[in-house]
């Protein structure tokens, strides 16, 4: 099917069944909610986002390649541990941390497979038999799920509208956000053109739509979750009920895609944001879709641990836990809004009373590609020395590459800005980055190169061994110039540059364009806004990550949290990003933590002056924003009270000037002191300046 017949579906009003029931007049949403709907605002009551979630994901990739049956027991091994374990193996009462000889005891035909590895001079990635004995030589591979996780995605993009109506986030490497309002708008008006597509009454967007001109649903085999208090199916549905079956039918035929063409199964939530649609991909797995209508929020999130939500398994779960001494969405809802803002913050507060209700205007970002890679190890004994760090970041080079190889570095599509090292010595984590070069074409040796370097660096501190754990991470992405030439593309050679001598010059008749035979035209000065680009940048400023393994780690793993970048002597440059407790950090060793999800947060550091993390490419600039923040506020301020001030500077300029000195007659001297009455000359904004008394 192709990707416009995929996504044509929905113009037919099968699946929404006529009945008879008692009508209401008007619809609860209007005209200009409907044209929100189009935009895919955040606030929009009519918003329709879906979160698609593999089920198992790793277990799924080993069960498909080794060409299994789906009832087959399978567990992701990584050395002596489980890292995942499929739903028929669950069914034995396995979990992902159980102890291979118990889930061995509890499932006897269980299929152990280890993960892929790396190991010293391999090009490539492997599956090897002996891979459970080679934790002191070999390192983890999870370049086969992130290959998987490609396909998925490009398999779901190409059976939805091409952009700017798909909006498609990848969360992580088993999860993908969608915004459909966009695209179940151009439905909604298909299906309804006698109700949706004239024109508002009076031509006013407040006025409020026409009711639905149906009065029951067909879910199908949704899961719907219970309606609030107050709340019955006996009701008429409205609009956002409309919206939120068409949502329904879009991604149920999007998991059929991923299904019928890759294989693999995978569950989905929908709902009004992107909370809730996390929370209902969850609800039902595996293999089913959960919808969370606008009437069932509540009933919905009371029965949730409030840590359960997303953004508040960290920190300020904890916070908000130890504070109130609640766990309970429902029980949190007890607390009035100003305790939350007396105990938390006004803004902490303010924000957390509104997501335990069920609000979340966070945005579904339309970006997939990853902006860091990371390749880490954990060492059990810990290593001692620099031939063997050598050797580890051959290893980390070697797997970095060839992931910039699937990223497009060859055809010169994207490539990385900064290097970075992690070390951990004892109980301290130390870092190091180097800007990679851009005159050069990156090669594994390139980045060999620049990894020694820095370890040569964290070696020189004399606080390099026993190591406990390294890794080396690649970032700050940047998009490739397409069709550039090397300066040997602009040179002639052979019979071209012999033509080219043998031929005359040729006098041009008129000048190159932009110029004249006398004075060269002035051009207008142009600075787009002058002080305000600064303003405009500042969002722009912020660092961001959509990481290749995910997104949305801790962020304890911001390496360079209000760490002063230092320089050393020399041409090389090399920032010291941070050296804290290692007790502070959160383990980032991919391997010891498949679960982690964040293979960036690395090459920004935290403004000490607004608290937001920024890119250590954009320092300068972001600076200079505050800079010039600063001078428009003290420019604001001197004219405003420009009357005070000027008498007040006057006063002390007269106290201090020096005599006058006549002015002489005749020019003035480059130099000299002569000088008008006092004043005299000056223009708005100027200032004299004092010098002696």
């Amino acid at each position: 099917m192709s990707s416009q017949e995929a996504y044509t579906f929905a113009s037919s009003p099968a699946s929404i069944l006529d009945g008879s029931s008692t009508r209401r007049r008007k619809s609860r949403f209007t005209f200009k909610q409907l044209s929100q709907l189009a935009n895919s605002s955040t606030t929009c009551p009519l918003r329709v986002i879906a979160l698609i979630d593999l089920d198992a994901f790793y277990a799924q990739c080993e069960t498909i390649r080794l060409g299994l049956p789906e009832d087959q027991p399978l567990a992701v091994q990584q050395w002596g541990g489980l890292i995942a374990i499929n739903y028929p193996s669950r069914a034995y009462g396995l979990t992902r941390f159980i102890d291979m000889k118990e889930a061995k005891k509890l499932c006897p035909n269980i299929i152990f497979q280890h993960v892929a590895t790396w190991r010293e001079g391999d090009d490539k990635w492997a599956y090897r038999p002996d891979s459970a004995d080679g934790v002191a030589t070999q390192k983890v591979s999870l370049d086969p799920y992130r290959a998987e996780s490609r396909k998925i995605l490009a398999c779901i993009k190409s059976h939805l509208p091409p952009a700017p109506v798909q909006r498609v986030e990848k969360a992580s490497v088993d999860e993908v956000f969608l915004d459909l309002s966009a695209q179940i708008y151009s439905i909604l008006l298909e299906r309804y053109p006698e109700e949706l597509a004239r024109p508002p009454p009076y031509d006013d967007p407040t006025e409020n739509l026409p009711p639905p001109p149906t009065t029951a649903l067909d879910w199908q085999a949704d899961a719907l979750m219970d309606l609030d208090v107050g709340e019955t199916e006996l009701d008429d549905p409205d609009w956002d009920d409309i919206t939120m079956i068409i949502g329904s039918e879009i991604v149920r035929t999007l998991r059929a895609f991923v299904r019928d063409e890759l294989k693999y199964t995978c569950s989905a939530g929908i709902a009004r944001n992107k909370m809730l649609a996390k929370l209902g991909a969850g609800a039902n797995k595996p293999n089913a879709q959960t919808v969370v209508r606008n009437r069932a929020i509540q009933q919905f999130l009371d029965s949730y641990k409030f840590t359960k939500i997303r953004n508040l398994g960290g920190k300020l779960g904890e916070q908000v836990v130890k504070a109130f001494g609640v766990e309970m969405v429902r029980e949190l809802l007890e607390v009035p809004l100003e305790s939350l803002k007396s105990k938390l913050d006004d803004d902490t507060g303010a924000y957390l009373y509104k997501l335990i209700r069920g609000e979340d205007t966070s945005e579904v970002n339309s970006r997939t590609q990853i902006k860091s890679m990371l390749s880490a190890k954990s060492f059990r004994p810990s290593i001692n020395s620099e031939e063997q760090g050598h050797r580890w970041l051959r290893i980390f080079t070697a797997d970095i590459y060839n992931r910039l190889i699937d990223d497009g570095i060859l055809e010169n599509k994207r490539r990385p800005r900064t290097i970075t090292l992690h070390h951990r010595q004892g109980g301290v984590m130390r870092s190091r980055q180097l800007p990679i070069p851009t005159g050069k074409k990156i090669d594994e040796n390139v980045l060999f190169e620049l990894a020694k370097t820095l370890l040569g660096q964290v070696i020189i501190d004399g606080r390099a061994w026993p190591c406990a754990n390294l890794s080396l991470s690649v970032g700050g992405f940047e998009e490739g110039l397409a069709g550039n030439k090397t300066l040997g593309g602009f040179l002639l050679t052979g019979e071209a540059a012999k033509a080219m001598r043998d031929s005359p010059t040729p006098v041009p008749d008129a000048p190159p364009r932009g110029m004249d035979s006398g004075r060269p035209e002035k051009r207008r000065r142009t600075d787009d806004g002058g002080i305000q680009r600064f303003f405009a940048k500042q969002e722009a400023s912020r660092d961001e990550h959509d990481e290749e393994f995910g997104a949305g780690a801790p962020d304890e793993t911001h390496y360079l949290e209000n760490q002063p970048d230092s320089t050393f002597p020399g041409s090389l440059q090399i920032l010291d990003l941070a050296e804290r407790p290692a007790s502070q950090h959160q383990d980032i060793d991919s391997e010891d933590n498949p679960n982690f999800t964040n293979e960036g947060a690395l090459g920004t550091y935290t403004c000490p002056k607004c608290q937001a993390p920024v890119n250590i490419y954009e320092q300068a600039e972001h600076e200079d924003w505050h800079f010039a923040k600063n001078l428009q506020a003290e420019e604001r301020n001197s004219s405003s009270n420009s009357h005070p001030a000027n008498s007040s500077l006057s006063s002390s300029v007269a106290s201090r000037k020096p005599k006058a000195i006549k002015p002489s007659k005749g020019p003035r001297k480059p130099g000299g002191g002569a000088s008008g009455s006092a004043g005299a000359g000056e223009e708005r904004g100027q200032r004299k300046l004092v010098f002696g008394k």
